[in-house]
């Protein structure tokens, strides 16, 4: 760990004296490049700076405790196991950052909700979880964009797809892939009786153009006049876009637009975010111990959240943690479910190369 840390404390080191360079300067690009790694650096740079320091505080203090008597020898000693403690903090702080970087985390997000078991209450919940990420983007000050709803007359879900367009935005969303369960009773329940519906989320990273390359010819490209709920037509021309993937089987619809060519851009988005998840997910077929160690498994089969209304709680499967503040929770302030998540991943990851 620390022969790492010291080659990372030397290259900040070099580039910081680099950037500073008019030559460098003076070629945009390189510049740019090397304050993106610089920048990169810094937070775990200045962490171990900050642990050496303590180290060396600690060195001095105990040649301070070995010349020191009575209740100054005392108090320094009281000194240094609190500084020992802070090291030892400090050091599993360190192996946090140390550990290799999901490449993905910064990236915009594609979002994907379906309605599962349960029929319009499952819809209806779907909306709401729709509406939940879409407010906890907006906490996040991150931008939504919708790619296509399929909504019904009583105003569920039937699917949406919209993406959350923010820096970091898949690094906090990124544990939602999977049935999200809820159990209430429906305003359609008569008898009072308490229902459990399902609804699925996909949570896939926008990836770039040249992550993903699509062949034309494997592509069918259909357009049609796009329908809002009970047929009723949002315009007259035929703007909506359907796109099939031949290879892969894989469909993608957008008629958010009244633009065909932006329909189309849009859904080749999705598109791209659909294939890069189909081809990793067979790729890391061959990693699922690995995989086993993370925060579930990303399968879209299972289970990994009860969203309960008689008790307004929710609590996530995966990591055994529960809230009691299913309305808060419900209304976007997810930031502690979604810190329990991160740290139990990073704590999964550290005990597997430990």
């Amino acid at each position: 760990m620390f022969d790492k840390l010291d080659a990372m404390q030397k290259r900040y080191a070099e580039l910081t004296a680099e950037i500073g360079k008019p030559d460098v300067i003076a070629d945009q690009e390189l510049w740019q490049k090397l304050v993106k790694e610089h920048s990169t650096l810094a937070e775990t740079v200045d962490a171990y700076a900050a642990y050496l320091k303590q180290r060396a505080e600690v060195a001095d203090l105990e040649i301070m405790r070995d010349e020191a008597d009575g209740e100054m020898r005392e108090f320094i000693r009281e000194e240094i196991t609190a500084l020992k403690k802070a090291i030892g903090d400090a050091e599993q702080q360190l192996k946090i950052m140390l550990l290799p970087k999901d490449p993905k985390d910064d990236n915009n997000v594609v979002i994907e909700i379906r309605a599962g078991a349960g029929g319009d209450e499952a819809g209806l919940f779907g909306t709401e979880l729709m509406k939940m990420y879409m407010r906890y983007a907006e906490i996040n000050r991150w931008k939504t964009e919708e790619i296509n709803m399929n909504i019904t007359e009583l105003g569920g879900v039937k699917e949406v797809v919209f993406m959350i367009i923010g820096r970091g935005a898949y690094s906090k969303l990124k544990y939602e892939s999977g049935v999200h369960r809820v159990q209430r009773v429906p305003a359609t329940e008569s008898q009072g009786r308490i229902h459990t519906s399902t609804v699925t989320v996909a949570v896939l990273p926008e990836v770039e153009d040249v992550e993903v390359v699509i062949n034309e010819k494997d592509l069918k490209i259909d357009t049609y006049r796009s329908g809002g709920a009970g047929g009723q037509h949002v315009n007259k021309t035929e703007s909506a876009i359907r796109i099939t993937h031949l290879p892969t089987g894989l469909v993608v619809t957008c008629e958010d637009e009244r633009s065909q060519i932006k329909n189309r851009d849009k859904a080749m988005k999705v598109l791209k975010s659909r294939l890069y998840d189909h081809f990793l997910s067979q790729a890391e077929k061959e990693y699922s111990e690995n995989r086993r160690s993370q925060v579930g498994t990303g399968d879209r089969s299972e289970r990994i959240r009860t969203y309960n209304y008689p008790q307004g709680r929710v609590t996530d499967h995966r990591i055994g943690f529960t809230l009691y503040a299913l309305t808060e929770f419900l209304a976007g302030d997810m930031t502690e479910m979604v810190e329990a998540l991160q740290l139990y991943d990073q704590n999964a990851r550290l005990s597997s190369i430990e």
